[in-house]
């Protein structure tokens, strides 16, 4: 068998088996959303954005972006009710039927031992021995390299794609989407003062979580200022180790 068909044959491999569920854990700038994507990318599953999905309702002027909108601009962290409602309407979509990943949920204890209890009541994947398969990943970023990443962050409106004025992840032209060539806008919760505030949230609520998910043995820690894919290289590893954690 050629080179070219053991690539193409584990690529289909890649995106029929199921995988996890997976939860990537970090504070804001760690690099998230770009290692959902990619892994994303590589199994054929869907990536869970709790802050783009509230995002999209924010605009679209649902019940629940009024609610939440006014909090996400100061930096605050959206009531656990709102979130997880939104997070088992999106479990339960079709596309998350062989695994999904779970970036920016769970945020505090309290929202993982819902996911637990969710997962468990829901049979989500369920192994021969019992239970499931979750695979919890913390990309771990030093706190200057975190404000750098943040304050330089760009985003394409048109096509979500995210680059960096301050790292190599700059876009070719200053201000505009190689991709489709649409002005770069700096998102609200990437100003100075709400970075702020969402990095003494992130302290002080989610990396008890980080603990909670250590003592399970579910956690698996990557740095994240490492290479691109260095990072999701060691990811990959961990979902395929799976139980094995």
């Amino acid at each position: 068998m050629s080179a070219e068909a053991v690539t193409v044959q584990a690529t289909k491999n890649h995106k029929e088996t199921v995988v996890g569920p997976v939860v990537l854990l970090g504070p804001p700038g760690a690099g998230k959303g770009t290692q959902a994507k990619r892994i994303s990318a590589h199994y054929g599953i869907p990536q869970i954005s709790t802050g783009d999905i509230l995002r999209e309702n924010i605009e679209k002027g649902t019940e629940l972006g009024k609610q939440s909108g006014a909090l996400i601009e100061r930096g605050e962290l959206v009531p656990d009710e709102l979130v997880e409602k939104m997070v088992t309407e999106r479990l339960a979509q079709a596309d998350c039927a062989r695994g999904f990943i779970l970036d920016g949920f769970p945020r505090t204890v309290k929202q993982a031992e819902w996911l637990d209890k969710h997962l468990a009541e829901s049979r989500y994947f369920e192994t021969a021995t019992g239970g499931n398969r979750l695979v919890v990943v913390q990309l771990a970023v030093e706190y200057t390299k975190l404000l750098r990443r943040l304050t330089g962050r760009r985003t394409c409106p048109t096509c979500g794609h995210i680059y960096n004025a301050n790292t190599s992840q700059r876009a070719r032209v200053d201000g505009v989407c190689d991709i489709d060539g649409s002005a770069l806008v700096t998102r609200k919760d990437d100003r100075d003062d709400v970075i702020s505030q969402r990095l003494k949230n992130y302290r002080r609520q989610t990396l008890p979580m980080v603990n909670y998910y250590a003592r399970k043995n579910r956690l698996v820690e990557i740095d994240g200022a490492a290479d691109l894919d260095v990072i999701t290289a060691a990811a990959v590893k961990a979902i395929e180790n799976g139980d094995s954690l």
